[in-house]
């Protein structure tokens, strides 16, 4: 096996002999860093050195593959739906998102919530809201399945699927910068969920995370720009979709759903009006124009409806009926 240097010495030789790493160098290098045996200096290097020259798709597929073969029995729980979660910044507003994935959910997904967030602010924790939504937190796969059994839903931290990936996302903290961990964590996909959501903060990733699901063999997934990186649709702006449905690369966009303004961290987060608004204890269309869009998109990567217009009614009518169990899948 290379040592990790060799593969530091491909990227950053200089202009004219650099080069990007193939699909298998990128599995041997992440092997290597998974394993302990690599230097944490050339972690660091390799990590860096593929921000400035900018990740490609094969690059992100073999550190997917290198990293799910790690993963031991998480593939083995059975899911439709993978949610990944992992944005940062201080500036995020109320994660609306989450009552999204408890729609879909409640529509007869299992849905898979997997992440780890930084620099939150107050009330715009993703951990510190679920149990005000009962999403039950899973750390095992085995818990992992039961809680899919029960609720439909559950949330996977990150340093229970992998405190090895959540180690090297950690790096941030010292590189002060993020690294190609943030878009592997984001493709993962751990149970391997045949229809997946992802969320990106700087538009050219989605195009990036598209070609590493077709290069995966990724059967359904929507991918677009949300809040703060997470996959959260804006209500009162065109939203550019991207993805693949039925191994086909697609886009679209999605046309605004309300006239409203508002940004999302317009208001300051108070993680009550999550429940409430679930309960209808809260009268916010904006909010609810914000879960429903989302759901909508989720929904179109599930399959659960052909075009996002079929979609997005499908959202509002289970909205509507998210109170009555016998009218949701009607």
């Amino acid at each position: 096996m290379s040592r990790l240097a060799d593969f530091v010495r491909i990227l950053g030789r200089g202009p004219s002999r650099a080069r990007s790493l193939t699909r298998d160098e990128a599995r041997e290098a992440m092997t290597l860093i998974l394993s302990g045996e690599a230097e944490r200096e050339a972690v660091g290097a390799l990590l860096m050195l593929m921000r400035y020259r900018g990740e490609t798709a094969a690059e992100i597929a073999g550190f997917v593959d290198a990293a799910r073969a790690g993963l031991g029995d998480w593939a083995q729980v059975s899911a439709d739906l993978d949610w990944p979660s992992y944005a940062a910044g201080r500036s995020r507003g109320l994660p609306w998102f989450l009552l999204s994935a408890k729609l879909v959910a409640g529509a007869g997904y299992r849905t898979v919530l997997h992440g780890w967030n930084s620099h939150q602010g107050t009330g715009a924790d993703v951990r510190a809201a679920l149990a005000g939504l009962d999403i039950p937190v899973a750390d095992t796969p085995a818990v992992l399945a039961d809680a899919l059994d029960g609720s439909r839903i559950a949330y996977l931290p990150l340093e229970g699927l992998s405190p090895d990936l959540f180690d090297l996302l950690r790096l941030r903290d010292s590189l002060g910068l993020r690294s190609a961990v943030n878009t592997v964590l984001r493709v993962l996909n751990p149970c391997r969920a045949p229809a997946g959501v992802q969320g990106v903060f700087h538009p050219p990733y989605r195009d990036l995370q598209q070609e590493a699901a077709l290069l995966l063999g990724q059967p359904r997934v929507m991918i677009l720009k949300g809040g703060g990186g997470e996959f959260e649709r804006h209500p009162s702006k065109s939203v550019d979709l991207y993805g693949v449905l039925d191994g086909v690369a697609v886009s679209e966009t999605a046309m605004p759903l309300t006239a409203d303004k508002r940004r999302l961290a317009d208001t300051a987060p108070d993680a009550r009006d999550l429940p409430a608004l679930w309960r209808g204890d809260l009268d916010d269309p904006f909010a609810e124009a914000v879960v429903t869009g989302t759901a909508a998109a989720a929904l179109l990567a599930a399959g659960h409806a052909g075009d996002m217009a079929l979609a997005q009614r499908e959202a509002v009518r289970l909205w509507r009926n998210r109170a009555d169990p016998e009218r949701k899948c009607a």
